[in-house]
């Protein structure tokens, strides 16, 4: 069949150049891995740095493997994640479609292209490609390599069912990554691997190679399990005459010193990551330091903002050895983080976590979210730190016993009997008055403010540890909920 050339030729003169630009590339299948979130920010962090474009590539050749939703998944998390894509599905762009199933018909006329070069061929075997796809194929000499044109003509003329392969030449290959540095291999130990299925459609690899040509990727970001792969990719882009992208194969994030990160094995996804109180900014920013790490006068900073990233990431700083996910270091990350927010941003973030357990809409969240920031990790904390203001949970009366502010039972029911009357009287009841009213309290009956506070913070939270002091507790429960618990401690006290 001979073949159009002023189709290629034309598909040539789409191709953008001259600038940086590089493709984040998932399969729809369910969710974001940190590995594939770490290889979009690379990717993404290239592109910026290089004042070029960021292109967003949906691979869903494998129509087995596809989830229902998953699209979305990528779309929200690139989204929250500020990974703004210049090209994709959803913006369009000038070497569009951007999924992969929609372009399908480009690439039987680049197979076909390959055979007509030689660097490829029909082969009309029964062997199995999902064997040969899972690594268990075993390389031998394939008859279909040897056929006549003649002869492959009589048999697709029969309606014969094949597969294009590529036919590997003799010698050595040697490709360039910009982590490993040059890798040589002999061509004998590498496959005719398939490049256009029996239904049509084209292998992972194959759909790879074509589509980032087309679509003028120069930097190709993507895990280290592909190192092997990448001396066929070479070959294919030597075989069309095309330029071969700059390679940056990334080591893997693992559990630990044995085991890759896996949702198989329960490790979180971006989206479990948030669902567990993390901010999106302490996870993009750990990630980052997944295998990269500054050079020079920043080599000891690890705070960085998405634009301060944009700004320094230098692909030299990526490292050969597989990354560690510390879930330690990460919670590290997120208090610094929620540290660094301002009140009202805070306040925002925190508010549905504080009303998961503080449903009483006459509890002011404003005020509880200032005793909390300093005291968190991860935002998943504030429920359990904050429900004694919805309700008095129960507690014994051995919380009021404690060396350092020398109470026990019988003076903690001595001060707050004595005490209960000033609250009865205080007026305004605000932070302000609360505390001058213990204090001076204090002063008078000469003993130390924690005397008093102690059993007031216990009675008023029925707990040892709280965000927040007796006054702040006090202030934000209010007058009459704050002398009612004030009365349930002192019965207990007098009960015990």
């Amino acid at each position: 069949m001979a073949l159009d050339l002023a189709f290629f030729e034309d598909m040539e003169r789409r191709i953008p150049k001259g600038r940086v630009r590089t493709r984040f590339a998932p399969s729809p299948t369910g969710y974001m891995h940190v590995g594939n979130l770490r290889t979009a920010l690379y990717t993404w962090l290239i592109a910026r740095r290089g004042g070029g474009d960021f292109i967003l590539r949906i691979e869903d050749t494998d129509q087995g493997r596809l989830v229902e939703g998953a699209v979305d998944v990528i779309y929200k998390t690139l989204a929250e994640c500020g990974l703004t894509h210049d090209e994709g599905p959803d913006v369009g762009g000038p070497v569009g479609p951007y999924i992969q199933s929609q372009r399908r018909d480009l690439y039987g006329k680049y197979a076909q292209l390959l055979v007509e070069k030689g660097a490829a061929y029909y082969c009309f075997c029964e062997k199995s490609e999902s064997e040969e796809d899972s690594g268990n194929f075993e390389h031998t000499a394939d008859p279909c390599r040897a056929l006549t044109a003649e002869e492959v003509s009589a048999k697709l003329a029969a309606g014969a069912s094949y597969v294009i392969r590529q036919k590997i030449p003799a010698g050595q290959t040697t490709f360039r990554d910009a982590i490993f540095g040059d890798i040589t291999v002999d061509n004998d130990t590498l496959d005719d691997q398939v490049l256009l299925k029996s239904d049509g459609l084209p292998t992972y690899n194959f759909a790879n190679v074509v589509d980032d040509h087309l679509m003028g990727i120069t930097h190709v970001v993507r895990g280290s399990e592909y190192l092997a792969s990448a001396p066929k990719y070479n070959l294919l882009y030597e075989a069309f005459g095309w330029d071969v992208p700059v390679y940056i194969h990334c080591s893997p994030v693992m559990r630990d010193a044995h085991n890759k990160m896996s949702k198989r094995h329960g490790d979180p996804s971006y989206e479990d990551l948030i669902a567990q109180g993390y901010l999106t900014e302490a996870v993009l920013n750990y990630v980052a330091l997944l295998g990269w790490s500054p050079k020079g006068e920043l080599a000891e900073q690890e705070v960085f903002s998405l634009e301060e990233l944009s700004r320094v990431f230098d692909i030299a700083g990526i490292s050969k050895s597989p990354a560690i996910f510390d879930i330690a270091k990460l919670d590290h990350f997120n208090a610094l983080y929620l540290r660094a927010m301002d009140a009202e941003s805070f306040h925002k973030v925190a508010e549905p976590y504080i009303r998961k357990s503080v449903k009483n809409p006459a509890i002011d969240t404003r005020l509880i979210a200032p005793l909390l920031q300093a005291r968190l990790e991860t935002l998943n904390e504030i429920p359990e730190k904050v429900d004694f203001f919805d309700a008095l949970p129960e507690y014994g009366t051995e919380l009021y016993c404690n060396k350092k502010s020398k109470t026990d039972e019988e003076s903690a029911l001595a001060v707050l009997e004595d005490y209960l009357p000033a609250l009865e009287s205080l007026s305004p009841w605000d932070h302000d008055a609360l505390y001058q009213s213990m204090v001076d309290y204090a002063a008078a009956h000469e003993m130390k403010n924690a005397k008093l506070m102690w059993p007031v913070r216990i009675a008023v939270a029925g707990k040892a540890v709280t965000p927040g002091g007796a006054v702040e507790i006090c202030q934000i429960l209010g007058k009459e909920e704050t002398l009612r618990r004030i009365r349930i401690g002192i019965e207990k006290l007098k009960n015990r």
